[in-house]
């Protein structure tokens, strides 16, 4: 028999109890404590994808969890990737598109076949490191879903892995949660669970000593630990985010797109400034406008057309408003969409606010990216970044030259500056603290104010902050005996 390295999973009560970060700051305590630790999803939905270290695609949320264990990114923590589509998703398999279906056709076609492919990557892993740390998705006991789910005690009985069951007090009900759930699995899948962790609360923890005492009289499983409501800037997955709304000394707008993605985009702005998503045309009234990137770029541009958006970004640009396009958003502001391939609609005027031009090919590229800045108020900035595409554009007057790809060197140039707007194929250049408070300060001595310094924030530095707190409030050494 194979000698495989040990499976810890956590799985939740519902989406957003916590599993995301409880996983990420078990990896980041057992890393710290000298395990050779990995995390693992078989299968995330995200809109927040980033370029993994092979160049392909994975969720943000393993890119994260990567980060903690002290391991380069790669799809083979997410073999699994969904990005929805309105009514289709879109399958990234092993950082690659395999193809776009609805959900039924997903349910009942190739699923079962890539969730057997994705087992054995989760095999080589086991074999290769010490501990896996696995996170499942939503609930283990959706009763319509159960019977086809690939990411919760399918996984958990193929890695014969200890199941940690985590629950987001702070929502209420999270007692009857758990009942609910320990209820409805089966006398096996019960075996595998170790204990309970509440997440998110915010008081005198002595209170909940009743409800612990029932959980392991009824089902004989431990309250592994009870970790407190924290305030952190890790980005957190998007499936309940809630855009935020806040006018800052610098009124920065950012277009809710029907088909908005990768809006991680924007936290640096929203720590340091305030970020106010919209999703009409009264609203429209910042000194900043900024059109992200979209899963379905020219149904957001035809929508932001259909609805009076277009008109009022193009009054505020004429009116010495600043416009920003990230990625689809960066197309979308040029003259000209050429699209036979994501929508087959051929080709589509754009705001004409930059003069780029953009021909959608069949071939995403997904990449991390090194780049200098070309725009005169911050030119020779180095910047990194990652691009997730399929357009191929022209630009007369490119915003930054790529100096890697991936690690290769390269000299490619991308973007575009115009008047009072810039584009950009850069996701994550506002994680750039240099360029965020460059920006910023150029829009706040325009309108007279004071400029600003911006904090200096480390990834790792947040991650340590939040694991210090969990690994306080979580038996960790229960754990790594029940594995």
């Amino acid at each position: 028999m194979i000698d495989l390295g040990k499976a810890i999973m956590i799985q939740g009560t519902s989406s957003g109890a916590g599993k995301s970060l409880i996983s990420l700051a078990l990896c980041r305590i057992l890393s710290k404590r000298g395990y050779d630790v990995v995390p693992f999803k078989s299968q995330n939905m995200s809109l927040n994808s980033i370029a993994s270290i092979e160049g392909g695609e994975m969720s943000f949320a393993q890119y994260l969890q990567s980060i903690a264990c002290d391991k380069k990114p790669s799809w083979k923590f997410n073999p699994i990737l969904l990005k929805p589509e309105g009514k289709r998703t879109q399958i990234i398999f092993k950082g690659k598109i395999l193809n776009t279906v609805d959900a039924r056709d997903y349910m009942f076609s190739k699923k079962n076949e890539i969730f057997r492919e994705s087992m054995k990557i989760l095999d080589r892993l086991l074999k290769e490191h010490d501990i896996v740390v696995i996170e499942g998705a939503g609930s283990p006991v959706e009763i319509n879903l159960k019977d086809y789910d690939i990411a919760n005690m399918r996984v958990a009985k193929h890695a014969n892995a200890k199941v940690i069951i985590v629950t987001d007090i702070e929502r209420g009900g999270s007692f009857a949660s758990i009942v609910g759930t320990m209820d409805l699995l089966t006398k096996s899948e019960k075996d595998m669970v170790i204990g309970f962790i509440f997440n998110k609360f915010r008081g005198d923890k002595s209170m909940l000593n009743s409800g612990f005492e029932y959980l392991e009289k009824r089902f004989r499983k431990k309250v592994i630990g009870v970790v407190p409501y924290i305030e952190t800037k890790i980005p957190q997955e998007d499936s309940l985010t809630t855009f935020p709304k806040v006018k800052g000394d610098v009124h920065i707008q950012i277009v809710k797109l029907p088909h908005i993605s990768n809006f991680t985009d924007f936290a640096p702005l929203h720590w340091a400034n305030g970020v106010d998503y919209v999703s009409n045309a009264e609203e429209l009234k910042g000194d900043v406008i900024i059109i992200p990137g979209s899963k379905k770029t020219v149904d957001d541009l035809l929508w932001m057309r259909k609805n009076g958006m277009e008109d009022a970004i193009k009054d505020i640009h004429r009116n010495g408003g600043f416009i920003i396009g990230i990625c689809g958003g960066y197309q979308i502001l040029g003259k000209r969409i050429i699209d036979f391939v994501e929508s087959n609609r051929g080709e589509i005027k754009g705001f004409e606010i930059l003069d780029s031009k953009t021909k959608f090919e069949k071939n995403k590229r997904t990449n991390n990216l090194k780049a200098k800045i070309l725009w005169r108020f911050m030119k020779g900035m180095e910047v990194e970044g990652y691009e997730i595409r399929m357009g191929r554009t022209i630009t007369p007057k490119p915003f930054s030259i790529i100096t890697q790809i991936n690690g290769k060197i390269v000299q490619e140039y991308e973007g575009e500056i115009g008047n009072n707007a810039i584009g950009t194929y850069l996701h994550g250049i506002f994680h750039n603290l240099n360029f965020t408070e460059a920006f910023l300060n150029i829009i706040r001595t325009k309108k007279g104010l004071e400029p600003v310094s911006m904090i200096e924030w480390d990834i790792k530095k947040e991650i340590d902050k939040f694991a210090s707190v969990v690994e306080k409030n979580i038996d960790v050494d229960y754990i790594l005996s029940n594995i």
